[in-house]
């Protein structure tokens, strides 16, 4: 008897997922929230370049470094004790940051938030299939896809209003610190609203060799982008990265064949759509949160806007998502890829134009209002992405597969967004470096224009590999 047979819904499971979306939000808002501020912490802290770089794609770097390991352990001792214990982690890591005295100090608060925030994600997802069925986890999983698409948009905008509530001396690190009741509530209601785990695995099940190879390889890879230095060691510790990933799959094949349980079932990646729709969430992702740090610093710096007026400006894009989102949701189970790819190709329409604009005004008076429609219409083509290509990715995916598969997408998204960031804020600062960060955001918008791009014909590649399949088995005589 499958679990579905025996699946009794839970009075609660609505409160359930409120708690769930509640602490999703906490921990994907901090992606972006932090750019607003940034312009303060370099005056607070005296921190550099580097360092700044390093308190955006740190967070999204360690985030994604432990999505699928956290997954695992959360199949295996229980989701709700594992996501109360990501959500101390992600508290520890608020609070070291709020209280950060130097750029490193920083830095390492913030690594530490990531992993409190890769913990939690995967208990989010997992809890959804736990506690849904059929049409109700399809609108849970719709309602998970708005709040990754808003809490990443609207973090600039809360950013600048605590920065202007608190003050820029001291209002950054009210940025970290306002989690900490946030984190406190969520605890004492997950212990209320989500039950206790049920049996648990003995630890020697878990694929701690697989762990420690896919960790290492996604650190060696990553660590020269993220660090931008791209020194001899540096080239040698990506290289071992390569090899440490390769060793991952070898791995994971090997387990399979003995009859254990993997990290990620190597099979995964036969499904159809779903190797595409990674591809196409790491590329797309790295150049929709890079949109929100060049146009942080730009406005800020460049043009003169308060860190609220900044996220003000960026609005629209939060505005736009949040209504298409929805449609999108009730439109995938009909149009399936077709909806991430119109939602695609208004992305890279908006972000074309704001470039274009950019270029033409510059720094002059009232920027913000020019790129307001065309940050719109960005935003309702990113509410098109999100959800509808989470959903269509995990669509082919077996129950038993789900948290694995989810850890994989996230996995990818989360390190797409740190490797964007890394480089889209290396061209901005090295076009602002003349004094003009009009020409950085040019730099960093075309390169978000071509990283969307790339998504775009991930997308429609896999469009076109499925009507092949589609005049396959049409064609295909039956027996």
């Amino acid at each position: 008897m499958s679990a579905d047979d025996t699946y009794q819904p839970d009075p609660r499971r609505w409160r359930a997922l409120s708690v769930c979306l509640a602490v999703g939000f906490m921990t994907l808002l901090d992606v972006s929230i932090v750019n607003v501020a940034l312009p303060s912490v370099r005056e607070a802290l005296g921190a550099s370049e580097a360092a700044l770089q390093w308190v955006v794609s740190g967070y999204a770097l360690a985030f994604g470094l432990v999505l699928v390991g956290a997954g695992r352990l959360g199949d295996a001792f229980g989701r709700r004790d594992v996501l109360i214990a990501g959500i101390g982690v992600f508290a520890l890591g608020s609070l070291l940051a709020g209280t950060a005295q130097d750029g490193t100090w920083l830095v390492v608060a913030r690594l530490v938030q990531g992993v409190g925030g890769g913990i939690v994600n995967p208990q989010v997802s997992g809890l959804i299939q736990q506690l849904f069925r059929g049409a109700e986890r399809g609108r849970a999983f719709g309602r998970l896809g708005t709040t990754i698409g808003i809490s990443t948009a609207v973090g600039p905008l809360l950013g600048g209003v605590i920065l202007a509530v608190a003050g820029p001396e001291q209002g950054w690190r009210w940025v970290f610190l306002v989690n900490l009741p946030v984190a406190v509530l969520a605890v004492v209601l997950a212990l209320r609203y989500l039950d206790p785990p049920g049996r648990r695995e003995r630890a020697a099940d878990l694929d701690v060799v697989g762990a420690v190879l896919l960790g290492v390889g996604v650190v060696g890879v990553l660590w020269p982008t993220v660090s931008r230095a791209w020194a001899p060691g540096d080239l040698a510790l990506a290289a071992a990265g390569v090899v440490a990933l390769v060793a991952f799959v070898a791995w994971e094949h090997r387990v399979t064949a003995r009859g254990r349980t993997p990290m990620v079932q190597p099979s995964l990646f036969r499904r159809p759509g779903f190797s595409p729709g990674a591809l196409l969430a790491l590329t797309y992702f790295s150049g929709f949160t890079a949109i929100f740090f060049v146009l942080a610093l730009f406005l800020q710096n460049g043009a003169g806007y308060s860190p609220l007026e900044a996220g003000a400006a960026i609005t629209p894009f939060a505005l736009g998502s949040a209504v298409s989102s929805a449609v999108g949701g009730r439109l995938v189970g009909s149009r399936g890829r077709h909806v991430v790819v119109a939602g695609l190709v208004l992305v890279l329409v908006g972000v074309t134009a704001t470039d274009v604009l950019l270029a033409v005004r510059g720094v002059s008076p009232g920027i913000a209002w020019w790129i307001a429609a065309p940050l719109l219409v960005a935003g309702v083509g990113s509410g098109l992405v999100i959800a509808p290509n989470q959903t269509v990715t995990l669509s082919q995916v077996p129950v038993e597969q789900a948290g694995a598969a989810g850890g994989v997408l996230q996995t990818g998204q989360r390190l797409g967004a740190a490797t964007g960031i890394a480089v889209v804020g290396s061209l901005y600062f090295a076009g602002a470096a003349g004094g003009d960060a009009a020409v950085g955001a040019a730099h960093g918008l075309r390169a978000t224009v071509a990283l969307v791009a790339v998504a775009l014909v991930i997308g429609i590649a896999d469009l076109v590999r499925s009507a092949r399949r589609a005049r396959a088995g049409a064609d295909r005589p039956a027996s």
